[in-house]
């Protein structure tokens, strides 16, 4: 076996110490992790066939980050390469591809070298062996098959890949004994134990679900009792959502108390067969469940289709009946060999992957170029579980009813449309040419989707148009998986870089890209207003957040748009179809809730690092941001001290907070900060501690008899600052810059020496716990500081410290600098603090730290992204858009995606229907769409006119409102409805809410309550009334 094979008990063994440049791969590190990219990063790759799907593959593997790749395609670029090539250009025809490509891909990224392979790598193979990945894209099958059994002796991983129009095919081969050492990517189970019975049946605490699965494993520690348990390893064997068992425990004695469970992650061998042994027994990963039949059939379809070019040196023609029926006929002879295996062919199947043979489309080399780079980089990482061994993939249902493909009309032009128009035929390619489509956002995914859209030649046309609106500038981490940009443009916009480079991919969209910088939301509503909405055909969202998606999905909805939404989480990403007056929205369902914890555990109680993370990201506002706030407020707001103290709770805390930023702790000198940085450590890392195990000693017992300190309970311990310390420095020395920056003072260049001066010099007094503090023990219990402030002798103390406070007049013009929080500059210690600050709480409570890296992650909520899954979703996303512009109305002709990188798993599901629903009118009942349907009126009637018009279609309302105002209710009294009846709407809106219809509005939008004819409350959609 290869020694570089398997490295289990020490996944980083092959892997240099190299340093990873986390400013770039910040986001691909949260889902791949250090260790694998440094096996990456010593990883040579070599790339064969540079078309559009080889290229796809390349640039997603360059931009993860491997030691080098080669590229080895010597062919002449013709023009029908541009269909889904984006490196090669209209000048480049004749010369050879792999020469054109390879600069080209240099620039994405400068850890990454590439180069041309040498021109005899094929023929030689024993100059192979110098690569870990070797991947051949668009070769004949007796070439695979021979390049195949040379890796595959030398445990060489071998990928595969191919498309031929809407179809594909990938085949995985990592050699004998492959060691996946991670093949979920998901973070190990953990939980606190409630108890381990005599019989091994392990129960979690609070009946939090265990999440394990029958055959993992699990470790204990800090279990008191069951002596030799703690670090032991047991299989598991789940009873329940609840409980598990870890067998026979007899010998370890009775348990007692307290503990927690981690699983462990187990490698997972695969033998890997030859292509020579799947070709004639193939094992398949299905990517479609609604196709269980496909696989089989493909994989003889694809072996004729190879016999058919192998025959005639040429692939079939597009839409040719001839050579169809030749390639079925082979086809036929190929199935008869499988035996029991053999499948039942679909000769409508195998003719239309004839028709398509020379087809070549950028949306499945996004599919297949995402998924390919994967299993590549799960071949030399060894994280993720790859396809074993083949998948096989068609959209069939993406093929056009508009239009009549002919011989005629899919024959090649000349054109750099050639393999698009071979699949759907040139009429088809004008309608795509003349597409309004809206792009919101240019990051991962929007850079993605316009670099399909430019080779597809959407927009084109003369009626077609492109406009892309992104606010955001791009930044460094942007460049590991946004393609289009290079380093040069950080600090440049977004969606201007986007569309240059996707216009110098296809010329023929210059003047065809309407770049926008706004945000699309209400407060924008003048720029993107009904005309620019009505002019579309379609809305494509490439958005990272739910409130700009749900905005994005309420205007489609309302101006009757379709809407093409995808998202990417690490190795998962999802697509959906939004059709008018057929599915439900985006905003129909709604994503779980952020998970948060409960402020008692935050305060005094944590148990996980996540818990001090979040405790010490609260920490950073209320130091730096929320007491410059007030302070400020304070010295702007002449009403500030009267609106405070009408507040409940918190006043106390507000005035301390001022009186020491303001009078006690005002600092002029650096050194000053430095003290305060000191004072703050003591109070939270130690006196705070010590008051919380006066409160609770730590062998207080509760009501029932337990100890206090059990369960998701741990006893914390006070720490002694140490200045040799390096965790104790780190808190000092970011706190007190951080401070510094409040009060406009320079603390860069202060030497570590003058730090330690300062706090050896430093006299911190002795702390004294006070029986009068109070702490909640439990988030059910009632807070005993919440009315803090209320009584007397609180009232006398506030006002003293109003009394304490330098009049707002002695500061004019004088205000302190808040911290806005950047996670991703590492010289500014906002992640410095947060980190130092959540490892000393978690030292307090023994619970294990945490590096920068995670703690950022989870401080600043960054969501893991790699280019592959972006490139995959993109694809799938442009395969639904050939629908649309087809026109499709049917709920079944469209799927929404779902795909894990990681497991593989690809699926997919109709859309869900609109919402219908009924009420009984005047001449009976009536159906409508909840989503869809409204109330139109064209022209600003009054309310009587609207209340008639709705009396008519049988429906008495009850209530009329537009926003928050309630413009009508039939239980207004009578003299109240009168004076309204005869005011426009337009005019009713402004009367109640005292606030003019601005000028841009083309339409009211007024939600009512209705009863019908049987006297039912029934639900109806919206009221529209167009004003202009």
């Amino acid at each position: 076996m290869d020694p570089t094979k398997m490295q289990v008990d020490s996944p980083a063994a092959d892997a240099q110490s190299s340093t990873i440049d986390e400013g770039l791969y910040s986001r691909q590190l949260y889902v791949l992790g250090h260790e694998a990219m440094k096996r990456m990063s010593q990883s040579d790759i070599l790339v064969v066939g540079l078309k559009g799907l080889g290229v796809e593959i390349a640039k997603n593997i360059c931009l993860a980050g491997v030691k080098s790749i080669s590229l080895y395609d010597p062919e002449p670029v013709e023009i029908a390469d541009l269909s889904a090539q984006f490196f090669l250009r209209p000048e480049n025809v004749g010369k050879r591809r792999d020469e054109v490509s390879a600069p080209r891909l240099a620039e994405l990224n400068t850890y990454t070298p590439v180069q041309v392979a040498p021109q005899n790598v094929l023929s030689d193979l024993g100059q192979l062996a110098r690569y870990k990945a070797v991947v051949l894209t668009d070769c004949p099958l007796s070439e695979q098959l021979r390049v195949n059994e040379y890796c595959h002796e030398k445990n060489i991983a071998f990928v595969s890949v191919g498309t031929h129009g809407l179809f594909g095919n990938i085949f995985c081969d990592f050699g004998s004994d492959f060691a996946v050492v991670d093949p979920t990517g998901n973070n190990p189970m953990s939980g606190i134990l409630a108890g381990i019975d005599e019989t091994g049946l392990v129960t979690a605490l609070d009946e939090s679900r265990h999440g394990l699965e029958d055959g993992d494993y699990v470790t204990f520690y800090e279990v008191l009792g069951m002596d030799g348990i703690n670090g032991a390893e047991f299989k598991v064997e789940v009873k329940g959502p609840y409980t598990f068992s870890i067998g026979d425990v007899s010998s370890y004695g009775p348990y007692i108390r307290g503990g927690q469970f981690t699983q462990v992650k187990k490698p997972k061998i695969i033998n890997f067969k030859s292509l020579a042994e799947q070709l004639a027994q193939p094992e398949f990963v299905y990517s479609d469940f609604a196709k269980l039949d496909r696989p089989m059939q493909l994989h003889v379809g694809f072996q004729a289709l190879h016999q058919f070019q192998q025959d005639h040196k040429a692939w079939p023609r597009p839409m040719n009946e001839q050579d169809a029926t030749e390639v079925h006929g082979l086809a036929t002879k190929i199935a008869e060999t499988y035996g029991d295996l053999k499948p039942e062919l679909d000769e409508k199947l195998i003719k239309e992957l004839s028709y398509q043979a020379t087809g070549y489309l950028s949306p499945m080399c996004a599919l297949f170029g995402g998924m390919a780079a994967q299993e590549v980089l799960k071949s030399v990482s060894c994280k993720f579980g790859p396809i074993v061994q083949y998948m096989y993939f068609d959209s069939l249902e993406s093929l056009p009813n508009s239009v009549v493909r002919s011989e005629e009309t899919c024959k090649p032009l000349g054109t750099r449309y050639d393999g698009q128009i071979a699949v759907f035929g040139k009429d088809f390619q004008d309608k795509i040419a003349n597409m309004k489509q809206f792009l919101v956002g240019a990051g991962a995914i929007g850079c993605e989707m316009l670099k399909n859209w430019a080779l597809m030649g959407l927009g084109t046309g003369p009626n077609g148009k492109i406009s892309v609106t992104d606010m955001d500038q791009i930044e460094k981490s942007n460049l590991n998986r946004q393609f289009l940009f290079r380093p040069t443009d950080v600090g440049k916009l977004k969606s201007e870089c986007a569309a240059t480079a996707v216009q110098a991919m296809n010329p023929e969209l210059l003047g065809k890209i309407n770049t926008m910088r706004d945000r699309v939301g209400q407060d924008t509503e003048n720029v993107f207003d009904e005309d620019f909405w009505q002019e579309l055909d379609a809305v494509t969202n490439a958005l990272d957040n739910v409130e700009a998606r749900t905005y994005v999905d309420r205007r489609c909805v309302f101006f009757l748009k379709p809407l093409l939404e995808s998202g990417t989480l690490g190795t998962k990403g999802n697509t959906q179809v939004i059709l008018p007056r057929v599915t439900e929205s985006y905003s129909s369902s709604q994503d779980p809730p952020e998970q948060s914890f409960p402020m008692c555990t935050l305060r005094s109680f944590p148990n996980r690092i996540e818990h001090t993370i979040a405790w010490s990201r609260d920490l950073f506002e209320a130091y730096f941001v929320q007491s410059a706030e007030n302070v400020n407020l304070y010295l702007s707001q002449s009403n500030f001290l009267e609106s405070t103290l009408k507040q409940s709770g918190n006043q106390k805390q507000i005035l301390q907070t001022i009186k020491d930023y303001l009078v006690t702790y005002k600092p002029i000198t650096f050194e000053e900060c430095i003290n305060w940085a000191r004072r703050e450590f003591e109070e939270q890392f130690n006196n705070n501690i010590q008051q919380l195990l006066f409160t609770f000693p730590k062998d207080s017992v509760t009501s029932s008899g337990t100890p206090f300190w059990s369960g998701p309970k741990r006893a914390p311990s006070p720490l002694a600052f140490d200045s040799s310390n390096s965790e104790h420095m780190s808190f000092i020395k970011a706190a007190a810059n951080l401070h510094a920056f409040n009060y406009g003072i320079k603390g860069t260049n202060v030497e570590d020496s003058t730090y330690k001066k300062i706090l050896d010099n430093m006299i911190i007094p002795e702390f004294s716990p006070s029986s009068s503090v109070k702490i909640q023990a439990d988030d059910n219990e009632p807070d005993p500081n919440a009315n803090q402030g209320s009584g007397f002798d609180d009232q006398n103390e506030l006002n003293d410290l109003i009394d304490s406070l330098p009049p707002p007049s002695t500061l004019a013009g004088y205000r302190l600098e808040k911290v806005d929080f950047e996670k991703d500059d590492d010289s500014n210690y906002h992640m410095d603090f947060i980190t130092a600050a959540s490892n000393l709480r978690a030292l307090n409570y023994g619970i294990p730290t945490a590096d920068k890296h995670k703690t950022k992650g989870i401080a600043g909520k960054i969501i893991p992204a790699i280019a592959t899954t972006t490139s995959l979703a993109t694809g799938l996303v442009c395969l639904e858009l050939y629908k649309l512009i087809d026109g499709k109305t049917k709920l079944e002709d469209y799927k929404n995606g779902f795909v894990n990188l990681a497991l593989p798993f690809l699926a997919f599901s109709e859309p869900i229907a609109s919402p219908k629903g009924k009420y009984m009118g005047k001449d009976g009942e009536v159906e409508l769409d909840k989503l869809w349907d409204r109330f139109q009126y064209d022209s600003d009637i009054t309310l009587r006119k609207f209340l008639d018009s709705m009396e008519e279609r049988g429906l008495d309302v009850t209530m009329l409102s537009s926003g928050v105002s309630l413009l009508y209710a039939s239980f207004f009294p009578k003299k109240k409805r009168e004076e309204r009846y005869p005011l426009k709407m337009s005019k009713l809106v402004e009367f109640v809410s005292k606030v003019p219809v601005p000028e841009h509005t083309k339409n009211l939008i007024f939600e009512v309550c209705v009863d019908d004819q049987s006297g039912e409350d029934v639900e109806v959609p919206f009221v529209c009334i167009k004003l202009r």
